[in-house]
Formats: structure tokens, sequence, C-alpha cells
């Protein structure tokens, strides 16, 4: 029977790619990927120096937007064309940036699949791990409590939410950066803050948020704050 695999292929850095994935695609028949806003796959392309030559290849075009039902009826076409490979005995690699069910596209995959398909979820290096190797710095230590907290939620949940944390990871940042750094400079936290872009890529930029020029907007970014009570 074929079966689906939902790859972590790592945060940018094709060689944090686990062995695993990487023998994977090299023996599936039909590599399949995320194509964002009609850009090209970040996924693909962190996955590309291991994509056998004679692989059928699946561009999958998945909106990112903030209404559901545009990516929803996005991902229902892609069940139709991944079951097409499926059906006709072919094993199907869904390549996923950093780690499947780490805010990965393919849990939306999997939920439409698990009872029809044999799945194999192979996790990756997420983001989060890779700024704080990137930056030096634990994500937090003993007792301390880390939270994720994507940037779209409104300002007052991001309010209490960080200040029952010892140590804040933001996600989604985005368009969503100006509301952040006020937020955190309202908490007195700017200066715990650090923002990393495009983690372990060859453009790969780390910068303190206070030292940010105004009106400039990271994108591809996490933000880091520590404000726990180990000293690093």
């Amino acid at each position: 029977m074929s079966r689906l695999y939902g790859l972590g292929v790592g945060p940018g850095d094709p060689e944090l790619m686990t062995i695993k994935a990487w023998r994977i695609i090299g023996q599936v028949p039909v590599i399949a990927y995320p194509v964002a806003n009609g850009s090209d796959s970040l996924a693909r392309r962190i996955a590309a120096p291991f994509i056998p030559e004679d692989a059928i290849e699946l561009p999958l075009s998945i909106p990112m937007r903030t209404e559901r039902e545009p990516a929803r009826d996005a991902y229902d076409e892609s069940v139709r064309l991944i079951s097409a490979h499926l059906d006709a005995g072919k094993d199907v690699a869904f390549l996923c940036e950093g780690d499947p069910f780490f805010y990965g596209s393919f849990m939306y995959l999997h939920e439409r699949f698990e009872k029809t398909h044999q799945i194999t979820v192979v996790p990756g290096v997420s983001s989060l791990t890779a700024c704080a190797a990137a930056i030096g710095r634990p994500l937090a230590a003993r007792n301390d409590l880390l939270k994720v907290l994507p940037a779209p939620l409104a300002e007052e949940r991001l309010k209490v939410e960080i200040a029952s944390a010892d140590a804040i990871a933001i996600v989604k940042v985005g368009k969503h950066f100006d509301k952040i750094r006020a937020l955190l400079r309202s908490l007195g936290l700017s200066d715990r803050a650090i923002i990393i872009e495009r983690a372990t890529r060859d453009d790969e930029r780390i910068t303190p948020l206070e030292q940010l020029p105004e009106g400039e907007r990271p994108y591809f970014s996490t933000i880091l704050i520590y404000k726990g009570s180990e000293a690093w």
C-alpha cells in the first residue's frame, strides 16, 4: 500500500535536514511541496540538493491569508492531487519547512489523510531551536516557563501571555512587527528582545530589537525574549 510522508526539512540550511528525510526524498517517486501566494517554495529550495532528477514534482498552491476558507479549499484540492498518485500505488513525500507539526502546513493534510492512507511523519529542526542556536542563547532553563506566541494574536492577549512567561518566542511576525515592538516597549522588554531573520540561511540576520531602524519591518523572522532569572 502506498504511503504519504510528511517530511520536516528544517529552517533553511539543507545540512540541517535529517538523514531520514534525505533518504526518503531519494527513494519516493513523487515530491510534493507548498507554493505560497505565487512565490517559489522555500521547502523545495531547502531539499533541492537531494531531489532526484527523475522525481515527479507536485507543487501545491497554498494561499497564506488570514481568512481560513481559501486555505481549506486549497488543502482539499491538494488532497485530490496527492490522492491521484497514492491511489496509483506511488509513495508521496510532502516537504514542510521546519517541523511538520510545529505550525507546519502538513498538519492540515495529515488530518485529511489519516483515516484513509498510511502516513509517516518525520520531524525536523524547528525555526525556534534554530533561532536559539543562531544567537547562542538557550530558550529557557531549569523551571523557566517558555511560551511560543503567534504575533497575529490580539494585543491584550499577547500582553497577558508575555506577563506570565519567563521566556518568549514570538513567531509569524511579518506585518505585525510594529505592533509587537510597541507592545514590548510598553512592557519594558524591548532591550531584552532579539530578532532573528531567515535563521540558518546564507542571508541570516540577527538584530537586537532596539537597534532595528524605525520603519524597517523584518519578515521571515522570530523574536526571542528572555526575562527569567538565569544569568546567561
